[in-house]
């Protein structure tokens, strides 16, 4: 019975294509479909100029594209069918009208499903142009189809009520323009609060925004499936009701079946309801899992020991763009909650509405409500509004605000896009920086899975008197953090000098790189005053900064354990060149500041004084940015900081940009380090890299008008900005294993000696194209008259260079067997005058010993080096920016994931390059680009070309039907001629 019904459905179905196909109507409407969609494209959401490889503009624009083409296409089913007098025919067969309902349905989505198909060249030309994601790409085209079906189902219920084909036409468009605006900013605008949050949850449009991110979420699938249902139910109850008669006798039968349609149609509005509340049935398709809470999220909540309090303070009354993001937040937060297991309380309030709420949020956590603008139907108008979360564990608190979650993205056309930048980052993030600061010392014991043991070494017989009393206090400290540690802490005091001891002085020196301190100048006597952490089988030498007092003692053990556990806001020392003086004498702003924000919003970032010869302690990961010249002491302090088992990272090349009124210029520098660097390993090479595949950079370019020349500024191809892709990215680091393009500006070549480094882990994390090539001349300014490709003389050898190299394992000091540059001569005191009293000299407090200089690191060092600081420029950041590209994101990330690997913090790390990473497109001449535009159009016309042609062929060889004689009953064994007609 079921196949016959189907068979029933699809012979109805083919009759419909074939009346379809029997004229150019249908590749009219499917072309322009097809037409609307590329010109959208590529020309009102400009693919190109974008440069990020997604089809968001091709969905963006689908719930409005499918309304029109599904009108065009229902609007003659039943019409037609009713003008031409047909209907009735049909409805006197012995077929159901659900299956004749299910026949037309059939017919117009597998129409819709060509249409869609023929848009996949153009999904094709975005995968071959960069790296796109295909799980939202199949997501949309599954929810396109489903948005269709309730498109088409609204279709053949107006087709129903009109014999006018026309009529249908708009009705539907209207009818299905309404579902699409009732969720549209048009409309809700002018609403606020659940009527808002109720009204997007009728559109059409709204409906598709998540699924258009990437989230299949079972509620919008349910609400398109039930909408379909709804009016195929009405089209069926429609055909129905043209059958029955006004009499009496059918009564019953009427009020049964409006009874039946009404319940149905009811009933599938209620499953929309009931599923209102259930935001977990979703599903994220995005490579990256980019709305899913990931593993590090799930371990921070699970480790939790205090309740953890996130709230959300969003008015309800608020500004139209940032009204759709509120669900969005609102659901992130219940998955927090639900992670949580009781111990995360998750909630969305409106101060506004709660007055005690509102001074407590003012006057305990500074969060006020932020003035916006707003564009009404007659006037603009001011209001105040709330878009904040607070985080609170315990006594530590942190508030996110609207600037701090959201990233607004300017269109073509001149509105904008206003979205969430990457909440699960951001709560995470803040969660993390308030359980670190609420965890103390006897946190950092619980961690440890075995007990950490401190060696104070004291060679107490050649201890000079000025430190005689510093072991006391190394003791002391050493009793209070054994007391604390619950069996987690082991101390214990050794002098190297003494028989059948551990650590003498032999080992000392080899196996760890400590050599004794002399006690004078020129003298032969020599002591040690150390102190040897071991954690976990590794061992690292503690310095105290300064002084050695109880305070520099304490925060240098606790500083190191709690750098060995981890699960603590990371302290980043950076050091950037001083800005130089302007023109009228006052200081240039600090170019640095885009990657200082960028690493203060997870890390503590500190400046450091490398003049002093000594990094502080608590610094986890020491930052170089354009290194310039830097003295003894500043490289003694690198180099003593990588040797007690830092990290370290040289961001500089050869070249440093000036920018001034006039065009950019490249003076050369030098850092102070290539000589220190070159001893690790590492050689700076001279000159620049330049590379055909480059990003964009607007310029001031000579063109010549009729003789007259012309100076004007265009975005053109410029080889110094060396464009790195996957292909020349080592994508086993975690640094770059997700990083879709690097831009590195200016950057010098670096080379690697593999002899010296090869007991240690080398990783090229960027190279150039075997393209590329070394320019020694300083003119940045591009001359294409003379050399029109690049604008540059290809000069040298064209090879892959490198361009950043991260290398870990044991490094040999620098100043191994040398005197340390904190050796100082004394200053002899002043002769008093005769007669004059002497003044009582202060006893200063012992500093550490100068010349205890660690010869040798563990293999836990860990360095960075980076043939460029120009990549992090502000002037060239946010001269990307302005260009509409978002690719400078790419280089605040690299950088950011660099402090991560230093640092070993890498929970953080997938969950923000899930979010943050733009997949770029492959760097393209405008001539390319052209080309790749007319392909996709000359495709989709020869695909409609074909399809009508074949389906013509098919026609034709369909043999024709045979047409019966007529002839006139006869007797048996009587033969007759037929009948002549009128006898």
């Amino acid at each position: 019975m079921e196949i016959l019904r189907m068979k029933t459905i699809l012979a109805i179905a083919r009759k419909e294509w074939n009346n379809y196909f029997s004229s150019p109507q249908a590749l009219i409407f499917i072309g322009v479909f097809l037409a609307a969609s590329l010109l959208v494209f590529f020309w009102v959401e400009t693919f190109f100029a974008r440069g990020v490889a997604e089809m968001r503009p091709l969905f963006r624009w689908m719930p409005l594209l499918l309304i029109f083409l599904v009108a065009a296409l229902t609007m003659r089913q039943w019409s037609e069918e009713q003008r031409s007098g047909s209907l009735e025919m049909l409805l006197t067969l012995p077929v159901p009208a659900g299956q004749l309902v299910a026949g037309k349905f059939l017919a117009v989505m597998g129409l819709v499903a060509l249409a869609l198909a023929l848009t996949l060249p153009l999904t094709l030309t975005v995968a071959l142009l960069g790296n796109l994601d295909w799980g939202p790409v199949i997501g949309g085209y599954i929810a396109a189809l489903l948005m269709a079906s309730a498109y088409a189902a609204i279709g053949l219920f107006v087709s129903s009520r009109t014999d006018n084909q026309i009529v249908a036409l708009i009705l539907t468009a209207l009818v299905g323009g309404a579902f699409y605006l009732i969720g549209s900013p048009l409309v809700v605008d002018f609403v606020s609060g659940s009527t808002a949050e109720f009204f997007r949850a009728l559109g059409t449009g709204s409906r598709f925004e998540s699924i258009e991110r990437g989230v299949i979420d079972l509620r919008d699938l349910v609400y398109y499936v039930t909408l379909a249902l709804v009016f195929l139910t009405l089209n069926a109850w429609s055909l129905d009701r043209k059958r029955w008669s006004a009499g009496p006798r059918s009564a019953e039968y009427r009020r049964a079946a409006h009874l039946t349609s009404g319940l149905v149609a009811l009933n599938l509005i209620a499953v929309n309801a009931w599923m209102g509340p259930l935001q977990a049935l979703r599903a994220d398709l995005t490579a990256q899992r980019e709305f899913s809470l990931s593993a590090a999220t799930l371990n921070l909540l699970a480790d939790l020991q205090e309740p953890l309090l996130i709230r959300a303070y969003i008015s309800e009354k608020t500004h139209p763009l940032l009204a759709p993001l509120t669900p969005r937040v609102r659901d992130l937060l219940q998955e927090y909650q639900i992670a949580g297991r009781g111990r995360v309380t998750a909630e969305v309030v409106d101060p506004i509405t709660d007055p005690n709420l509102e001074a407590e949020a003012a006057r305990t956590y500074g969060i006020q409500p932020t003035p916006v603008q707003v564009a009404g139907r007659y006037e603009a108008s001011i209001i105040n509004t709330y878009f904040d979360i607070l985080v609170r564990y315990g006594d530590q608190s942190t508030v996110l605000n609207f600037r701090d979650l959201i990233e607004v993205e300017q269109r073509r056309d001149g509105t904008v896009d206003v979205r969430l930048r990457n909440l699960e980052y951001d709560l995470t993030r803040a969660i993390k920086k308030v359980t670190s600061g609420f965890r103390g010392v006897e946190s950092v014991f619980a961690a440890l899975q075995q007990p950490a043991r401190l060696t104070i070494l004291v060679t107490r017989q050649t201890l000079p008197e000025a430190f005689k009393d510093v072991p006391a206090l190394m003791e002391k400290v050493a009793q209070e953090l054994q007391q604390k540690s619950g069996g987690k802490f082991e101390y214990k005091v050794v002098d190297p000098d003494q028989p059948n001891v551990t650590f003498t002085r032999q080992i000392l020196a080899e196996r760890y790189g400590l050599r004794p301190t002399p006690v004078s100048l020129f003298g032969l006597e020599s002591f040690y005053l150390n102190m040897l952490l071991e954690i976990d089988d590794k061992t690292q030498p503690i310095y105290p900064e300064g002084e050695f007092t109880e305070s520099s003692i304490r925060t240098a053990l606790e500083s190191a354990l709690k750098r060995n556990v981890g699960g603590f806001l990371n302290v980043i020392g950076l050091w950037t060149p001083p800005a130089p003086p302007s023109m009228f004498g006052a200081p240039n702003p600090n170019p640095w500041q885009l990657i200082r924000e960028q690493l203060s919003r997870e890390y503590t970032v500190r400046d450091v004084d490398l003049s002093t010869g000594q990094v502080p302690p608590d610094v986890n990961a020491l930052l170089v940015i354009g290194p310039r010249n830097l003295d003894d002491k500043a490289r003694y302090a690198i180099d003593q900081y990588l040797m007690q088992g830092g990290a370290v990272v040289i961001a500089g090349g050869n070249y440093a940009l000036m920018l001034g009124f006039g065009s950019p210029i490249l003076e050369p520098v030098q850092s102070g380090l290539a000589e220190m660097l070159a001893h690790y390993g590492v050689r700076l090479g001279s000159g620049l890299v330049m590379d055909p595949q480059n990003e964009p950079f607007p310029v001031e370019v000579n063109r010549n008008i009729g003789g007259l020349i012309v100076r004007e500024i265009q975005a053109v191809n410029y080889p110094f900005f060396v464009d790195v892709r996957p292909n020349g990215m080592d994508r086993a680091s975690p640094i770059v294993s997700r990083l879709p393009a690097v831009t590195m500006n200016f950057v010098s070549p670096i080379e690697v000696d593999e002899q010296k480094n090869a007991n240690r882990k080398v990783t090229l994390l960027l190279r150039s194209t075997d393209q590329s090539w070394v320019r020694n001349n300083t003119n940045v300014q591009p001359d294409f008259q003379t050399y029109p490709e690049f604008g540059f003389p290809v000069e040298g050898e064209r090879k892959s260079r490198n361009l950043a190299v991260a290398i870990q394992g044991s490094f040999e000091s620098f100043f191994k067997g040398k005197p340390s540059p904190l050796q100082a001569t004394p200053t002899p005191a002043p002769t008093p005058a005769p007669g004059a009293t002497p003044e009582p000299t202060p006893t200063p407090a012992p500093v550490r010993p100068v010349g205890a200089t660690v010869e040798q690191s563990p293999d836990t060092a860990r360095l960075v080096v980076i043939g460029s600081a120009d990549f992090l420029n502000d002037a060239l950041l946010n001269l990307s920016a302005q260009l509409g590209q978002q690719r400078y994101l790419n280089n605040l990330q690299f950088m950011q994931n660099v402090a991560d690997w230093t640092v070993e913090e890498l929970d953080l790390l997938d969950i923000r390059t899930r979010g943050t990473v733009t997949r770029a497109l492959r760097p393209l001449t405008e001539g390319e680009r052209r080309a790749w535009e007319i392909a996709n159009y000359a495709v989709v016309v020869a695909a409609l070309f074909a399809i009508g042609l074949i389906w013509q062929l098919r026609q034709r060889a369909e043999p024709p039907m045979q047409l019966a004689p007529a002839t006139v009953p006869i007797r048996a064994g009587d033969v007759r001629a037929p009948q002549k007609e009128g006898r």
